[in-house]
């Protein structure tokens, strides 16, 4: 049995939530269960060891878990990105639509970031694209030397993938739905 095959068991889909029509990927139940969780950790590491990355750039919330546990493996910093009004210092900001809400703005600190940084994204879920989007905008304003962009799951009927592909930037997904 593949990565896929284990993580999707574990899988929980809420229905209708956070409002009707929306199908919600929890991946809580990943990280409940120890093996799902390993395999995730490993699975991360063993694509993003020895490339180089200086920074894990994780985006709320769901973001920072395996962004941090990257991190963490890889000997590097961890870089939040936050919704308005969550960090303290001066910051760059980016406003994006969602599925389900009509608009989102989240923050990086201006100073998180450097040119001479390799920089891995990392998220939860790839929907529509637009979160993941707004956080390349911002890692871009911090002139980067390269970005690596990393999901658990790619929701592929949702096209986010399409919306980043414009970028400059690598993109892996663990699991496509």
């Amino acid at each position: 049995m593949n990565i896929q095959e284990v993580l999707k068991k574990e899988l929980r889909v809420v229905p209708d939530f956070p409002k009707p029509g929306i199908q919600f990927f929890d991946v809580t139940t990943l990280m409940l269960n120890p093996h799902s969780n390993s395999l995730i950790s490993d699975c991360l590491y063993s694509r993003y060891s020895g490339l180089g990355i200086t920074k894990i750039v994780g985006i709320e919330a769901r973001g920072f878990i395996y962004g941090a546990i990257l991190a963490k493996a890889l000997n590097v910093g961890f870089v939040p990105i936050r919704k308005s009004g969550k960090l303290p210092y001066l910051t760059y900001q980016e406003s994006y639509s969602k599925e389900y809400d009509p608009k989102d703005t989240i923050n990086i600190h201006v100073d998180a970031l450097s040119q001479s940084d390799v920089v891995l994204i990392h998220d939860d879920v790839l929907a529509t694209g637009g979160s993941m989007e707004a956080a390349i905008k911002l890692v871009r304003k911090c002139n980067v030397e390269k970005i690596y962009i990393n999901v658990l799951i790619e929701i592929t009927d949702l096209n986010g993938k399409q919306v980043i592909s414009n970028y400059d930037a690598d993109f892996h997904s663990i699991m496509q739905l």
